[in-house]
């Protein structure tokens, strides 16, 4: 079977900020990282006490562990990295879905997984088969829909993938389509999928990533209060308070009660009832969670309260 090319930067967004990046078995990554990322804690995993000591790596700024992932828990706290790169980890393991889940725990709620997987359904592996041979007995390969369900069982919240294609030869790929294999984005082709894996969508990553963890904890438990009107004038006084504390602004904070807020018609009546001084904030805020809807529906009673209870 072919070795994957490290094509797994191609994943790196120009908004991506990684301040700790861990690698895991992938070193060959490493030179590049070091230069796309001079300011980050790079930290990488191999089972070979022999590599980092070899000549490309030697005098970079890495910290390394020595173990077997496969075997070993991470010796790293929880929601420690930015990244994580490793290409072709749940290839040779008995667990994958262990390892994929083990993985995102080290990982930051804005954080993401690099990886890859070869595809069962490349025309070399049919071919094989074809000839009553399969060499896949002690690894594991994946079809695209197979690691994307595997991914989304194992807490990562979007998954992107990117083909890595090696063309069949002409006649084999006539005979595989007239056996009746589909070939949907080209899968046959495929050899590889590259992949990018968020513990968050994009939309609450950015959430996440303006504000503290216990800023953001501390947010979301006094507006959840509100929602149900516990003691509502004492946390709609803690939510202004935390307003102006966390120097917050309306479109964030929409997008925060959006997500955050369940019955969010009568949280915001709660609180226009409640903040008579704060009106103009309040139109604002309206104006923020009209911009931010994704649905038909809540523009129209957020209108006919920007309408009605905050005319000027």
């Amino acid at each position: 079977m072919n070795d994957i090319q490290p094509m797994l930067t191609e994943f790196i967004l120009p908004e991506d900020f990684f301040e700790r990046i861990l690698v895991v078995e992938s070193t060959g990554y490493l030179p590049e990282l070091c230069r796309l990322f001079p300011s980050a804690e790079i930290f990488a995993v191999t089972a070979d006490n022999a590599v980092p000591e070899a000549p490309d790596y030697r005098d970079l700024p890495v910290e390394w562990r020595i173990l077997e992932y496969r075997d070993e828990p991470l010796p790293f706290p929880r929601e420690f990295f930015d990244v994580i790169i490793s290409d072709l980890t749940l290839e040779f393991v008995t667990n994958p879905q262990d390892i994929a889940a083990g993985f995102s725990m080290f990982l930051k709620q804005t954080g993401v997984w690099l990886t890859s997987f070869r595809n069962i359904r490349h025309w070399s592996v049919l071919k094989k088969l074809m000839e009553s041979h399969y060499y896949g007995v002690v690894s594991r390969l994946y079809a695209k829909f197979e690691f994307e369900n595997l991914l989304y069982s194992s807490f990562y919240k979007e998954v992107r993938m990117r083909p890595v294609v090696r063309e069949a030869p002409k006649e084999l790929l006539q005979r595989l389509l007239a056996c009746g294999f589909e070939n949907i984005h080209n899968d046959l082709e495929t050899e590889f999928w590259l992949v990018r894996a968020a513990r968050s969508m994009p939309e609450l990553s950015l959430l996440k990533s303006m504000y503290t963890y216990d800023e953001r904890k501390k947010l979301s438990w006094i507006l959840r209060r509100i929602e149900y009107e516990i003691e509502p004038k004492t946390n709609i006084e803690a939510f202004w308070k935390l307003y102006d504390e966390m120097h917050l602004f309306t479109d964030y904070t929409a997008a925060f009660i959006h997500e955050t807020v369940v019955h969010r018609e009568s949280f915001y009546r709660t609180l226009i009832n409640s903040s008579p001084h704060r009106r103009e904030i309040l139109r604002d805020l309206l104006r923020s969670a009209i911009g931010a809807c994704m649905n038909d529906v809540d523009p129209i009673w957020l209108n006919k309260l920007l309408n009605e209870e905050l005319a000027d």
